[in-house]
């Protein structure tokens, strides 16, 4: 098997990120020979350090805005597309970073894949393309999408884009809508943010909205498990084009995860709700509530091994180790 695995070359682009890094782990360790590329705003080297020197493993430190991206695809099989700006946030300040890092990022990647005709992208869209949904849990069919994050937009452009190339170039394209992916290597989001202001202050934590926020995680042990199963399973189908979600099945507060944090600091602050922005939200383009239906991704076999709330204890345990020894 890993002989064979070694002949298949597979590139993720934002390798050096949170869940590119936990990717290439697996990747690595099913035998496949691992191109990445990160030009490590976002992701950090030391993620994938321990892969350096193997003879299996290659990484360029490298911007996908730059034409030049296009001579690392030689013999590539597939591209896992996992770089972008993570920071759903951001897109209400610097909504060109957005538009930079996801949208122009990704047409250039497509046109680099088309030219040396790549037969796989495997996309990391996510769940903000649906904004706020009528139906929870929401499933693949889910319509009109109606992002409400400059984020949120930049993923739907992304996969509208690649179903055009797949439909066109014969690019055959997965598209994976996660849930909110958590666990080791986080630099971002909720339970990351709190950790940090915890440290600064640990009699207070500011709360951004109104805590009632309710929405599915997914810890990275079992979202790396159901990328792969669904790679696997998109290869033996004759489709060029599908989405799935990969979330959860249960949902957790916003004021649970503040517990939950405190409780792995063993600490006891008192709360500061901020009371947010329109009707209790973190940030505008911040959804309130999400919840994926993975009906879909249970039917060809796959199942979570943590719950929502289990990810997001066990991710607590692990950044507090991680970021405060």
């Amino acid at each position: 098997m890993r002989g064979y695995r070694m002949s298949k070359k597979i590139m993720v682009t934002g390798g050096a990120g949170f869940i590119g890094s936990h990717l290439v782990d697996h990747l690595m360790d099913l035998g496949y020979h691992v191109v990445v590329i990160d030009n490590l705003s976002a992701g950090k080297l030391e993620f994938i350090k321990h892969w350096l020197e193997h003879e299996g493993f290659e990484f360029h430190k490298a911007d996908l805005l730059d034409e030049s991206i296009s001579d690392l695809l030689k013999d590539v099989y597939a591209v896992f597309h996992f770089a972008a700006n993570p920071e759903v946030r951001i897109g209400s300040q610097k909504p060109e970073a957005i538009w930079e890092n996801n949208v122009l990022a990704t047409y250039n990647l497509l046109e680099a894949m088309r030219k040396k005709e790549i037969k796989y992208i495997i996309f990391a869209s996510s769940s903000t393309v649906y904004g706020e949904a009528s139906k929870i849990p929401t499933p693949e069919d889910y319509a009109p999408l109606e992002p409400i994050s400059v984020y949120g937009a930049s993923k739907l452009a992304c996969e509208a884009m690649i179903s055009g190339y797949a439909h066109t170039f014969k690019i055959r394209a997965l598209v994976l809508r996660y849930a909110n992916i958590i666990g080791s290597r986080l630099r971002h989001g909720v339970i990351y943010d709190f950790i940090m202001k915890l440290k600064k202050n640990p009699n207070e934590l500011e709360i951004l909205g109104d805590g009632t926020q309710r929405k599915s995680y997914l810890h990275i042990s079992d979202t790396v498990k159901a990328t792969i199963h669904l790679f696997n399973y998109f290869e033996k189908e004759n489709k060029l084009f599908d989405v799935y979600n990969v979330g959860n099945d249960d949902w957790v507060t916003v004021r649970e995860i503040a517990d939950i944090v405190s409780r792995a600091m063993n600490l006891k602050p008192k709360y500061r709700f901020t009371g947010g922005v329109e009707g209790g939200r973190g940030w505008i383009g911040d959804v309130k509530y999400m919840l994926l239906d993975i009906s879909k991704l249970r039917k060809i076999g796959w199942e979570p091994e943590l719950s929502s709330k289990e990810a997001v204890e066990k991710t607590a345990q692990e950044l507090v180790s991680e970021l405060l020894g």
